[in-house]
This record gives C-alpha cells, sequence and structure tokens, in this order.
C-alpha cells in the first residue's frame, strides 16, 4: 500500500471511528433505550418506569405508593440487587422530583437516574459498586395530577405548581371558578397588555413582537413621554364577574408546605393545607418512606436557579441541625458545587426565603436524613461567561438560539373588559427549564452529583479486633468499627432526637459479662452498659470518616470461636469471627 493509500486508509478509519454509534463510544447500552433530549408527560414517564422494571428485572420493580388527588397512581421505582441483599439489609438514598409540577425536567432526572443505574450496572464499576451495597427509592412525579395539566392546558412557566385538589383562592365560596384563558389559542398563557392612551410601553418599530418601555422621567420642558400600551397581567378574562382577572385558577395549594417539620398554618405559610400531610399525595409519600428506616440520604429535584439547598426552612430552627451534622451537608454541597457548572451551595431560610413545612425539613429535622434540594438550571449557562443575562442577552439567546421557539407573536384579540388586547410572549416552555438539546447534560450532572451524594451513605468495616487474657478465665475483647464514608450510621439530630434505633455491636458464642463503649481503641476505661452486656449500644452509631469503639469482657475457654456483628439501620451489617486466644489487627476480609 503506497503512501497515499495509507494515508486514505487512516482518513476513512478516523472517520468510521466518529461516525460509530455512540454506544460503541461511551453511551451506555440499555435493554431500554430512552432518549433523555426530550420532555415526557405523565402516562410517559409512568410507562418508562414499567419499561425498566420489564427489561431490568433482577435489578428494579415499580411500586405503586399511593393514589392522587384525581385518582391517579404514584409510582416509584427501587433499584435493589436482590443478590446482594435485601432491600431494607442496605442503606437507601430516597429521590424525588416534581412535588411541583411546573418543574417538570425534575421528573426526568429522576428517571435518567433510575435508567441509569439498572443500564450501567456490570459496565460501570462505580455504578456497580453502588448499585451492590445500597438501595435507591426513586419517586419521579409526587405530583402526577399537576404534570398532566402541564402537558395538557395552557400555562405559563409557573402554572400547574400546585395539586388538583379544588380550592377556594380567593375566598369567594367556589373554587377553581376564575382561571387563566388561552385568548389567542396558542396553548401557553402569555402577557396581555391594553390599549392605553398614557401607556407605559409601546412596541418596538424593529420587532413589533417586542414591547419597549418609554422614558419615565419628565423631558427638560416639563412634558411626559407616554406609550400607546400598558400591562394587564397573565391572558385572561374576569370569568366570575368579580372585577378581578385570573384570581382562582386550579388548585392554589402547595405540597411543598404541607409536611410535619415546621409546619404552620395558612395564615402564616400560605399553601399549607388545613393540617401536616392532609392531601392524599404527601400522605401516601410520608407513609411510603416510614416504612424505610434504612433511608440513610435524601435528595428532592425542583427547577430553577442553581442551587444546592439544604435546611433549616426557618431561622428558629436552626437547632435542629447540630455542627457534625452541618460539617456533612457542607462537604457533600461543596463537592456538588464544583460538579456542577454556576450552581451554588445554600441555605433555604437564610440564602433563598422562609418555607415552613418542606419535605427536605422533614427528612432532616423529623427522619434525622442528610437531605438536600437541588434547584435545576440556571440561566447563567445560556452565555459564555457565566454572568446573569441582561435583556439583549435574553432577546439573542431567545432569537438566535432558541430560534424563537418559545415564542409567541403579539396577536390582537378583542377582550370583553379591555376592548381590543394584545397577548403574547414568552410560552409555558421558555423559562425554568434547559432547552432539550441541553436536557442530557444537565440532567445527568445532576444525577453524577447525587450518586456522590449516595456513595456517602455509611460503608462500615471492622478497623480492629484485639483479644486479650486476663486473670480468672476472662478475655477482654476492644473492637473498632470504622466509616469509610461521610454520613454517619446516625446523625446527631437523630441520636439527640431519638430518631430511630441505636446501632448495636452484638457478641456470640461466648459470655459477655461486661461490656462499654469506648471513645478511642486505646482507653481503658469504659462506658459501661450494665443490661445485656453482649448486645453493645451505640447511640450515636459511627461517625462518617471516623469509627466507634467498643469492649467485651468475656468468659470462655481459650480457643472459643467468638462472632462479631455490628448492625445498624442505615449501613449493612458487617460481622466477623475470632478464636479466643488470636489477635486480628484488622481481621482477614472484614472491609
Amino acid at each position: 500500500m503506497n503512501a497515499t493509500a495509507r494515508l486514505a486508509s487512516c482518513a476513512l478509519g478516523t472517520i468510521a471511528a466518529l461516525a460509530a454509534p455512540a454506544s460503541a463510544q461511551q453511551r451506555i447500552a440499555s435493554r431500554a433505550d430512552i432518549p433523555f433530549d426530550r420532555y415526557y408527560d405523565a402516562d410517559q414517564v409512568d410507562a418508562h418506569l414499567f419499561r425498566l422494571a420489564e427489561a431490568y428485572p433482577e435489578l428494579c420493580r415499580v411500586e405503586r405508593i399511593g393514589t392522587s388527588t384525581l385518582g391517579r397512581p404514584m409510582l416509584a421505582l427501587v433499584v435493589n440487587n436482590r443478590r446482594t441483599g435485601d432491600e431494607g439489609s442496605k442503606p437507601g438514598m430516597y429521590i424525588d422530583g416534581a412535588i411541583h409540577a411546573n418543574e417538570i425536567q425534575a421528573a426526568e432526572t429522576v428517571l435518567y437516574t433510575g435508567w441509569y443505574l439498572v443500564s450501567a450496572y456490570g459496565n460501570v464499576p462505580k455504578v456497580t459498586e453502588l448499585v451492590d451495597r445500597s438501595t435507591f427509592y426513586l419517586l419521579p412525579m409526587v405530583n402526577p395530577d399537576g404534570r398532566v395539566e402541564w402537558f395538557t392546558k395552557p400555562g405559563t412557566p409557573h402554572s400547574s405548581r400546585t395539586g388538583l385538589r379544588p380550592t377556594d383562592d380567593d375566598g369567594d365560596g367556589a373554587a377553581d371558578e376564575d382561571g387563566p384563558n388561552d385568548l389567542d389559542g396558542d396553548g401557553s398563557i402569555t402577557q396581555m397588555w391594553r390599549k392605553d392612551p398614557f401607556g407605559s410601553h409601546r412596541r418596538d418599530p424593529r420587532d413589533p413582537d417586542r414591547m419597549v418601555p418609554v422614558p419615565n422621567e419628565p423631558k427638560a420642558d416639563g412634558t411626559r413621554e407616554y406609550g400607546d400600551w400598558s400591562p394587564a397581567g397573565m391572558e385572561g378574562i374576569d370569568d366570575d364577574g368579580d372585577g378581578a382577572i385570573n384570581e382562582d385558577g386550579t388548585g392554589g395549594y402547595d405540597m411543598n408546605r404541607n409536611f410535619p417539620a415546621g409546619w404552620e398554618p395558612e395564615n402564616i405559610q400560605g399553601g399549607a393545607g388545613r393540617w401536616p400531610l392532609c392531601f392524599p399525595e404527601t400522605k401516601a409519600m410520608a407513609d411510603w418512606v416510614l416504612q424505610k428506616p434504612n433511608i440513610a440520604a435524601a435528595q428532592a429535584y425542583h427547577n430553577a436557579g442553581g442551587m444546592i439547598l439544604r435546611g433549616p426552612g426557618a431561622a428558629h430552627r436552626e437547632g435542629d441541625y447540630p455542627a457534625e451534622d452541618v460539617g456533612t451537608y457542607r462537604r457533600i454541597q461543596d463537592t456538588g458545587a464544583k460538579m456542577l457548572p454556576f450552581y451554588r451551595s445554600m441555605v433555604i431560610h437564610r440564602d433563598l426565603y422562609t418555607v415552613h413545612g418542606g419535605v427536605v425539613n422533614w427528612f432532616a429535622e423529623s427522619l434525622g436524613i442528610i437531605t438536600l434540594t437541588n434547584e435545576l438550571w440556571s440561566d447563567k449557562r445560556i452565555m459564555q461567561d457565566g454572568a446573569d443575562p441582561d435583556e439583549e442577552e435574553r432577546r439573542l439567546w431567545n432569537e438566535r438560539v432558541l430560534l424563537g421557539r418559545t415564542r409567541t407573536a403579539m396577536t390582537e384579540v378583542p377582550h370583553p373588559q379591555h376592548g381590543t388586547v394584545l397577548v403574547g410572549g414568552g410560552t409555558k416552555f421558555s423559562a425554568r427549564i434547559p432547552p432539550t438539546f441541553m436536557m442530557e447534560e444537565e440532567i445527568h450532572r445532576n444525577f453524577a452529583f447525587t450518586m456522590y451524594h449516595a456513595d456517602q451513605m455509611p460503608l462500615l468495616r471492622f478497623e480492629s479486633v484485639e483479644a486479650t487474657a486476663l486473670p480468672g478465665g476472662l478475655w477482654q475483647v476492644t473492637v473498632g468499627v470504622a466509616n469509610d464514608r461521610a454520613i454517619p450510621t446516625r446523625t446527631v439530630r437523630a441520636a439527640t432526637a431519638g430518631i430511630g434505633l441505636d446501632d448495636v455491636l452484638a457478641l456470640e458464642g461466648a459470655e459477655a459479662v461486661s461490656a462499654g463503649r469506648l471513645s478511642r481503641r486505646t482507653e481503658q476505661a469504659m462506658d459501661p452498659q450494665w443490661f445485656q452486656p453482649s448486645q453493645l449500644h451505640f447511640p450515636r452509631g459511627v461517625p462518617g470518616l471516623g469509627a466507634a469503639y467498643g469492649r467485651f469482657l468475656v468468659k470462655a475457654p481459650a480457643g472459643t470461636p467468638v462472632t462479631l456483628r455490628w448492625k445498624s439501620q442505615k449501613a449493612k451489617s458487617i460481622e466477623t469471627t475470632l478464636r479466643l486466644g488470636e489477635q486480628v489487627l484488622p481481621p482477614a476480609g472484614a472491609k
């Protein structure tokens, strides 16, 4: 082969490699291929869950945890490798999305999590290891009714946030009687403008679909300039004849203000409901979670703003977050801020606003679980400088990158109160969510961060086991158990509030006549436990990236085999066996 032929062959080989299907290079080969360059309605999300369960029955299953207000199933995907243990025998990670149904990419992010975990199992070592030692409880849609409404009815980027139980928002004795109206029939609720000889805006002569404000300051001669149009709110009419427009649409409450931790009534926290867990969706979710004491970490997905949030939601709850737990939160949050471009590590009440009765506060404060909320998507991603975009940059983005697909042209339509009005502007796809061509990166980065969070769930090993002969046929057995991850087996919040059960170090095979905890392995004096010394309790568990130590005084002949077993609600149990008279430091194969 001459040089030209070799060069041509090499070029063809390069082209072939570049043209090879993604699965041959990086993309995960899956038995249930699900594209993540699009948004799915509620039925499609449910169908994909069943597809995953059918394709990977050895790794996952679908569970109906409850029924929504309008009778839709609330479906969860449970990911667990049964060959490495039952669901409850491993630390569990709970992940949910779309409690606010307009925050739609949250459901796709949870769905992607399930898809990636089962599809990558056996192919990606980090995923395989995590699935083998953990259980994942995935709830893509806390609010399926709202998602149905968002996809099927006209709305804004902010509508369908609520559930759909009829609610009297305006206090007139009727519920849901005055919602927005799609006057131009474009499928979205956009901005409405009324004709006004003293208007604040005029149409841009270069772009009639854009309104520009007129100068607000008087001219030198004292006269003022006026426009032709003034804003008239969102598209709609006065359906109930009370003189107001769009003041009582569907629903009107907030499921993410309905959880017991820090709950406050409606006069203090709008949308909170009549009592904690009064809605079927929140009650079903809470009941399901409470059946799973192995949950050691939790994550909720919302949008938007690029935030990694922890509690508390209110300043007076700061005491529910002890310093040791805050250190764990910071470690996880600060790592996430490096993994997620333009995301910030924040505290809800301090850096955002006050929230009473939020779900992440319930997990953290009532259940003692390390819990975070990610606010998906940041507008800083739309321009290369990473700054908040100004009006002109947003215009460039909408017109030249999105090609105008998320805006509706200004259209004149008749209005019963205002006469002729203009309606148009951003559609319900115009804000809060990434465009479809940017979805998979946004979803994957958040998934990867949440897997980092999951990987910090407790991972235990015996650090040391020593058996020392004492007079009178006694043996001193000193045990150290290490946690190689950042999340403790019991948070300080759980321990001080009495949430859940103590960790227990059990000794079997010989009589324990005394036992106690140690602050360090070499300590001589121990904190004794007089009742059932063979079951040594550790209320604080094993700290993150630390160790716990205990000691037994055992009466038994030399050579007696003794089994030591550490049991925890939030970690997989470990055990080892030694014969008295042997010193094992550390026990072989205990890690």
